[in-house]
């Protein structure tokens, strides 16, 4: 199989029919929500799922699985605070690797 195809950069998925169902109908626009949602991590200080969602005006539901994939390519990490998100439990504060304003001077 195609390194493409797989987890983290492609949706991944539980043994069960409906989540391979959910992975699939994702997997076309999945790379279309995780570039938007680095932009939004790289131009803060760091944001939980949540307000990254909200700031992109997308649900959470869509977003969350992306912060992961971006997690596991080495994008973003776990900065190591927790705020408090919607429902009121703690949630990982997610920071670039490489934040933007650092990028052009990489190389």
């Amino acid at each position: 199989m195609n390194d493409l195809f797989r987890y983290p950069s492609a949706p991944g998925a539980q043994a069960r029919d409906t989540s391979q169902a959910a992975a699939d109908q994702i997997a076309p626009t999945a790379p279309q929500l995780r570039a938007p949602a680095l932009a939004v991590v790289e131009r803060s200080n760091g944001l939980t799922a949540d307000e990254v969602a909200g700031r992109l005006g997308l649900s959470i539901l869509s977003i969350r699985p992306r912060l992961t994939e971006l997690a596991q390519l080495g994008k973003v990490r776990a900065g190591g605070g927790r705020r408090k998100n919607r429902s009121g439990r703690n949630a990982i504060v997610w920071v670039p690797v490489f934040p933007a304003r650092l990028q052009g001077q990489r190389q």
